[in-house]
């Protein structure tokens, strides 16, 4: 991954700057929230590849923003960072969601660890698929095409075609909304803008895939595309 961009949600001042500058130095593109209500805000509605969240917070507590990125941004990586090291606390935290919890206070050292693993473990958590296999034949990741079965012929995949189909297969037999869709494949903001283009090019792909009664991408209503396991 390359200038992951990491979103510091932190009110003590020092200690928000003292995170920020470690990992501005290591390379990463970093964000920084100042208080609960700035947290939900940026957490919600900006790009970034992990949160490092601060439990303690004025508007909104660390364990609200969670909640609420949870509920609308499943898969995004969390990293809880607080002085409150009870047992009770870390385990409410993990089974919320969160990847990892450091207790302050915190060497820098050991915190830029911490980041590392994270980010290493979630590019992790969807295997580069070479191909997907199907009933009318075999979709090539890496060729981008599909060579078909029946007759051996081929038909190429747009770049975002490519992309979709990649990511659809990798959570297969989970129903992806088309807000995740286009964070996550078109590396965009969701809000505002119209998911047109998602629906054209899953068209596409079904008429690629030979799926004229969709058992292959499947429409899940209420809540987005599946690819069926």
């Amino acid at each position: 991954m390359n200038n992951p961009t990491i979103l510091v949600a932190e009110d003590d001042p020092a200690v928000r700057q003292g995170i920020v500058d470690a990992l501005t130095f290591s390379g990463y593109q970093v964000m920084a929230a100042a208080d609960g209500r700035q947290a939900m805000n940026y957490a919600l509605s900006t790009q970034y590849q992990l949160l490092l969240l601060d439990l303690v917070m004025p508007h909104y507590s660390g364990f609200e923003v969670l909640e609420a990125l949870k509920r609308n941004r499943p898969g995004q990586p969390v990293i809880i960072l607080s002085a409150r090291g009870e047992e009770a606390d870390r385990v409410k935290g993990l089974s919320m969601g969160a990847d990892d919890y450091v207790v302050k206070p915190f060497s820098v050292r050991e915190l830029l660890a911490r980041v590392d693993a994270v980010l290493r473990r979630t590019t992790e958590r969807a295997p580069q698929l070479k191909e997907f296999q199907f009933d009318q034949g075999v979709a090539s990741f890496a060729r981008r095409e599909i060579l078909y079965s029946e007759d051996n012929s081929r038909e190429e995949l747009s770049d975002k075609e490519n992309d979709l189909l990649l990511y659809l297969v990798s959570n297969s037999g989970r129903a992806i909304a088309r807000d995740e869709i286009l964070r996550q494949v078109w590396n965009l903001d969701p809000k505002g803008i119209s998911t047109r283009t998602i629906d054209m090019h899953v068209a596409h792909l079904r008429n690629k895939l030979r799926d004229q009664d969709q058992s292959i991408l499947q429409t899940v209503r209420g809540k987005g595309y599946m690819i069926a396991s």
